[in-house]
């Protein structure tokens, strides 16, 4: 009888605390409305809790039944116009008296609630048969008033919305005979009410909304559900790559998720989690343990009959004592150090001693046997002792073997992944932007690789005339030129599988490590065929290989990598769809067998793009910027004033550029910003901090007027461009800039004599104009024996010594030459320099008037231009080459600024170069660390 009683009681509570969140939702809106925006759904709260200022009971509830009795109707007249609607659209072939039909009209008004409410999933319709059945469960004695009030009202509501399945489960059960409805079936009920309540509610709420807050509530259950659709397409993807492993990694999955669901790290990290808080539940549940003494145990709960029970445990030689916690609580009141809450122990001898004790104690208490405390025996050893015996080892196996998935999972056998490749698979599609267009002033080059990939697109056409794809090609050049950008383009362009490493993630620590990822790499490249790999900086494993009698021995990892990389690109297990392109600096210093046919084919040389390589590459960097200047205009006259300057220099001259104009709050970038940033890039900064005293300027003004008129009356000597004895970078006082001429190939004795006459015409100017010299000229000393040097031992241009080419490589010990062969160098170099200086000293001293002239000005305004010189000096007594005249030439035209430049005449494009050659010999700054010319 207790157990019903129990649970009715159960029951009774269980309704009372539903009851109150049902009656709440029947009024209050979903959370998905909860959530709308606020602008909408203001009107649609401020219905159900915003008050007046001053309110009035009675007329307070009389608003809200006339504004709920409003809404109604207003809800009634919506669905009527759309009945009539529906019926209009469907009078063709009716009688006149079937229009006012109302069972049709409540028919059409279902169907639009219907359509408008689709049902949840797990959600039904019940029939008519059905909803008599729903109130007749309704009138169950067993069921709660609130429960049969709720029923009865949300009928019309259950007909048009529907119910959940477990409804209608319940309604059948009730209808086999059965009058009692079960605490599980109340449960369910229950459950079931709430779901139908929101359901209502959230109906209700839309009645009173307008089609703007209708459409936004729609916004946003869309969004929720394409929310929560991408999250869950995310976990299934994530969940394949798991299993299936990713770039032809295998194995991933089935290491690193266990039963489905949980990884190696969510179980490592449980057992860690439950590790740490298992003694804080232990003392939650049991309370905190305490060591007790028999003479305390008798002094304090024995002798007051305050001990229940004793359990030996026979294992660790303890008694636990069993108290009367409600007696405790009552005899001490939590004084005197006795806590109800503590669990006691105290040690014993032997099990005999022990009882014999007990028994002599309460037999000095006078307990009778009856009621003496029961004693019983366990073997319990307790957890902890265990979770801190086997814990630690168990801790540290598991992270090791989390550790080891962690890393080498997907690298087979190799110990943490260390030998697994860390080459980079990029989606051509999206993850590289770069495309050929975007590649100028390397049209061979560019060639060449795009050769490659018609080839692995369209293999046939090359096939059918018996040709085969080159195995590789090593793409080698200056830094700066475009290598790795082509690269990128041929990732972009090629439509196949790209994988980019670099030649420095090969070497490890580790022996080995080199070799396995090599392996690894053109295993997963050989899976992905047709590829590309792309190998970036390789002379870091690509080295000539050392004789073991050489000083200094070999590098063996490095080397045993090199031959690993040999043996895949042209071994027993190659093949012909994987291509290899390699990027190097340094090509002279690869290992001859990388270099043969059948590993790199093809050598691609790129070099410093010409003039009119200079002008496609300026045009790709221009588009990115705003300038109102004329395009061809401009970019034949940058590529004019940036001879020698590689693909990186010119794209950070244009970004300068852009720095510049943006500095000035300028609208867009113009001319002046183009020529600051390209002195910026070759002369340095300049260093308005640095202040000279008098003298010095006066000397740097004469030393650089002595390189003007050098360079104005030299036949072979570069156009001038400006002149300045403003700080700039690392220790220049003063700079001069020249254009050359064009991009030159070879260079005769008398234009290197001109060159090196016009260097030393800034230390000749001080001789003469000054009592004494500067330290300033020791980088044109430098400049000077330089070419001279060369001009004896490579360019076989001094008849002592002959048509003879000697390395000048300091890396080397001895010399390539006798000891009468380096006197004989050393006096032919001083030769050629002691002509060099008479030529300027010469000049200069003819001309001295007009040194002194041009440094005069120079101390005035700092610097000079080309019209200055003009002005100064008159024209040029030697004509200046083609590209110098169309874009600088001119008289009264203005050179560059600052200020800008004035242009009076229309120019056209400059004309096309002759084919690319060799690295030109030029000569675009003239530098020094104190002064002299940059």
């Amino acid at each position: 009888m207790a157990r019903f009683l129990r649970q009715s009681a159960q029951l009774a509570q269980a309704v009372r605390t539903a009851q109150h969140p049902i009656t709440r939702m029947r009024f209050q809106p979903s959370r998905i409305a909860r959530l709308a925006p606020q602008a909408p759904l203001a009107a649609y709260r401020s219905q159900f809790y915003s008050t007046n200022n001053k309110p009035e009971a009675p007329k307070k509830k009389n608003e809200k039944k006339a504004k709920k009795e409003d809404a109604e109707a207003d809800q009634h007249k919506k669905l009527d116009k759309e009945a009539d609607k529906f019926k209009q659209e469907n009078e063709e072939g009716k009688k006149p008296e079937e229009e006012t039909d109302p069972e049709k009209l409540r028919l059409a008004k279902e169907e639009l609630i219907r359509k408008e409410w689709p049902l949840p999933k797990n959600w039904v319709y019940l029939t008519e048969e059905e909803l008599i059945m729903l109130k007749t469960m309704a009138y169950n004695p067993a069921l709660p008033g609130f429960q049969k009030d709720f029923l009865l009202k949300s009928i019309e509501e259950i007909r048009l919305l529907g119910v959940p399945e477990e409804l209608k489960e319940i309604l059948y059960s009730l209808q086999d005979g059965k009058k009692d409805i079960s605490f599980r079936e109340m449960a369910k009920l229950i459950r079931v009410s709430a779901q139908i309540t929101s359901r209502c509610a959230q109906y209700e709420a839309m009645t009173h909304m307008s089609e703007e807050e209708k459409a936004a509530m729609k916004e946003i259950d869309q969004a929720k559900k394409d929310h929560w659709e991408s999250k869950k397409q995310k976990e299934e993807q994530r969940g394949r790559k798991s299993e299936s492993g990713e770039g032809g990694n295998e194995g991933s999955g089935k290491n690193k998720w266990l039963f489905g669901m949980f990884s190696t790290g969510d179980l490592v990290v449980a057992a860690i989690v439950w590790a740490v808080i298992l003694p804080f539940f232990e003392s939650l549940l049991w309370g905190s343990e305490k060591e007790i003494t028999w003479q305390e145990l008798r002094r304090n709960f024995l002798d007051k009959g305050l001990v229940n029970k004793l359990v030996v445990i026979k294992t660790s030689g303890r008694v636990r004592v069993e108290l009367n916690r409600e007696g405790v609580q009552s005899v001490y009141g939590g004084n005197e150090g006795v806590n109800p809450n503590m669990q006691y122990y105290f040690s014993i001898g032997s099990v005999e001693m022990f009882e014999k004790q007990l028994e002599d104690a309460q037999r000095e208490l006078g307990i009778p046997p009856a009621e003496r405390i029961p004693v019983s025996y366990a073997t319990e050893g307790g957890i902890m002792p265990l979770v801190y015996a086997f814990g630690p080892t168990l801790l540290l196996v598991g992270l090791l073997y989390y550790t080891t998935k962690q890393m080498g999972g997907r690298g087979g056998n190799q110990m943490f992944g260390f030998g697994k490749s860390k080459a980079k698979r990029f989606n051509h599609e999206t993850a590289i932007k770069v495309k050929f267009n975007d590649v100028a002033g390397m049209d061979e080059a560019k060639t060449e690789i795009m050769e490659f990939v018609s080839f692995l697109k369209t293999p046939e056409r090359f096939e059918r005339l018996g040709a085969k794809i080159p195995r590789g090609a090593i793409l080698s050049g200056p830094p700066g030129t475009g290598k790795t950008l082509l690269a990128k383009a041929t990732a972009g362009e090629s439509g196949v599988p790209f994988f980019s490493v670099s030649g420095s993630e090969f070497v490890e620590m580790f022996v080995g490590v080199g070799p396995s990822r090599v392996r690894d790499l053109f295993a997963t490249a050989r899976k992905n065929a047709p590829c590309i790999i792309f190998i970036d900086e390789i002379d870091a494993i690509g080295r000539a290989r050392q004789d073991g009698n050489r000083p200094g021995g070999s590098n063996d990892e490095r080397e045993a990598t090199l031959n690993q990389i040999l043996t895949e690109m042209d071994g027993f297990n190659t093949q012909e769809q994987v291509v290899v392109l390699a990027g190097t600096n340094r090509a002279d210093i690869l290992d001859k067998a990388l270099m043969r046919p059948g590993r790199f084919d093809r050598h691609i040389y790129i070099d410093r793009p010409t003039m009119k390589g200079r002008q496609e590459i300026f045009k790709v960097h221009l588009a990115k910027i705003v300038t109102k200047e004329e395009m061809e205009h401009l970019t034949g006259r940058l590529a004019t004033l940036t001879p020698g300057f590689s693909g990186a220099d010119i794209a950070n001259a244009v970004n300068e550029a852009a720095l510049v104009a943006a500095r000035a709050n300028a609208e867009s970038v113009e001319m002046v910003h183009f020529e600051q940033a390209i002195e910026r890039v070759i002369g340095g900064l300049e260093r308005k901090s640095l202040v000279l005293n008098p003298k010095e300027k006066r000397t740097v003004a004469y030393h650089e007027a002595g390189h003007a008129i050098c360079g104005w009356y030299f036949e072979f000597a570069d156009p001038l461009l400006k002149v300045s004895i403003i700080p700039r970078g690392q220790g220049a006082l003063g700079y001069a800039q020249y254009l050359p001429s064009g991009d030159a190939y070879l260079m005769t004795v008398q234009q290197l004599m001109d060159r090196m006459a016009m260097t030393l015409g800034g230390r000749i100017s001080e001789e003469l104009h000054f009592p004494t010299v500067t330290t300033g000229a020791s980088d044109d000393f430098r400049k000077v024996t330089q070419m001279a040097r060369k001009m004896v031992t490579q360019w076989g241009m001094s008849e002592k010594v002959g048509p003879l080419h000697f390395d000048d490589d300091p890396n080397t010990l001895q010399k390539p030459f006798a000891e009468a062969t380096a006197q004989a160098i050393d006096a032919e170099v001083h030769r050629i320099v002691e002509e060099a200086y008479k030529q300027c000293r010469d000049l200069l001293t003819e001309k001295k008037h007009e040194v002194g002239l041009v440094a005069e000005e120079l101390l005035k305004k700092e610097m000079l231009t080309r019209d200055d010189l003009v002005r100064i000096l008159g024209p040029r007594p030697f004509g200046d080459h083609q590209e110098f005249e169309k874009y600088f030439g001119g008289q009264g035209q203005k050179s560059p600024p600052p200020p800008p430049p004035q242009e009076t005449e229309n120019t056209d494009s400059p004309p096309e170069n002759p084919p690319v050659g060799p690295t030109p010999t030029f000569k675009s700054l003239e530098d020094s660390q104190d002064g002299s010319r940059r």
